[in-house]
């Protein structure tokens, strides 16, 4: 397997030819969703750039001071731009501070990397900024940006680069992956497996942070009691536990609540897909003949676009309680989300 990487061997293998040829670009851009493992193949790929015992040309031996410090993200040579604590935005200063550094040559690597990462989180402005750079790269850097997509980025930028779209892997793939090379129990496995949709980073992450189970489930549960109550109860309940919420925290339940609703347009369509939730199938099948096809796929397409009025700093309980006052009310909840 390619760099040891797992689900993107094509992008290992391209990448590992450019540096065994001589013919690597100035400017990557590695696309996907968050826990795809666009970071990951981003420090692999600075690895085999900078590697001091390479065991052949283009592959990182992972063992050396170069590699060590480069997966720690500690290496001199190594730049990371990304969104500041307590920020929402990649800001033009940081760009700026980012450019003074690549101005200078190598201090102990054959080449200065840059890793700019969820770049779709600079504004406009900013991403201007970083274009002289990336028309005219110092010598001996290389810029690893990574993002949603290439369509979250101004064209200008994701036209100076050489773009890796990475996907997701089948769950079946990944299942196996979690059981077979980190000793994840199969049911587990399974699970986590769904609930990333195929993205090894965030399955491994899950594992590795039984908290972050634990708060999906939560809110999920949560979702159930808001279906049965009604709208003035659901109004009580936004005042009472959005007074001051933390936006972030908020997006991931947006997201969990997100997922719910389309495994629930699944069922009541009759899709075949495999679901995301697959420990509250139960649930499902039983709210699926409560709600129609139209009115989860409304559900969900609500949450979509409050996810994106969540990042252009709406007032946050607003946008929730927009939400709630449009979910249907469902009979006999109390026989839902207990098994």
């Amino acid at each position: 397997m390619p760099w040891d990487i797992f689900a993107h061997e094509w992008a290992a293998r391209l990448l590992q030819q450019h540096i065994a040829g001589g013919e690597a670009r100035h400017a990557y851009l590695f696309t996907g969703p968050p826990g795809v493992g666009r970071r990951s193949l981003a420090l692999r790929f600075a690895q085999a750039l900078n590697c001091l015992q390479p065991p052949a040309p283009g592959e990182p031996c992972g063992h050396c001071r170069a590699c060590d410090l480069i997966a720690r993200q500690q290496h001199p040579d190594l730049s990371i731009l990304q969104v500041e604590e307590d920020a929402r935005q990649i800001k033009v200063e940081q760009v700026r501070t980012l450019q003074r550094a690549l101005s200078l040559s190598p201090y102990e690597a054959r080449y200065r990397v840059a890793l700019l990462l969820d770049f779709q989180r600079a504004t406009p402005s900013t991403q201007n900024a970083m274009l002289k750079t990336l028309e005219e790269a110092p010598e001996k850097v290389v810029l690893l940006l990574t993002a949603g997509s290439a369509e979250d980025l101004l064209p200008t930028i994701t036209s100076r680069c050489e773009v890796l779209r990475l996907r997701p892997a089948p769950l079946q793939s990944l299942e196996e992956a979690l059981t077979a090379r980190w000793g994840v129990p199969p049911d587990e496995a399974r699970l986590l497996a769904h609930i990333s949709g195929g993205r090894p980073g965030y399955a491994l992450r899950l594992r590795d942070n039984p908290a972050l189970l634990e708060q999906r489930q939560t809110w999920l549960l949560e979702l159930g009691e808001l279906l049965g109550m009604p709208l003035r109860e659901r109004l009580a309940w936004s005042k009472q536990n959005l007074r001051k919420p933390d936006r972030d925290e908020l997006r991931e339940r947006l997201q969990t609540w997100l997922t719910f609703w389309r495994d629930l347009l699944l069922v009541a369509s009759g899709a075949g897909a495999p679901l995301t939730n697959i420990d509250f199938s139960a649930d499902l099948r039983r709210l699926g003949g409560q709600i129609s096809m139209a009115e989860a796929r409304d559900r969900a397409a609500d949450l979509e676009k409050a996810l994106v009025r969540l990042d252009a700093n709406l007032n946050a309980r607003l946008v929730v309680e927009n939400l709630l006052l449009a979910w249907p009310r469902v009979s006999q909840p109390s026989e839902l989300f207990l098994e």
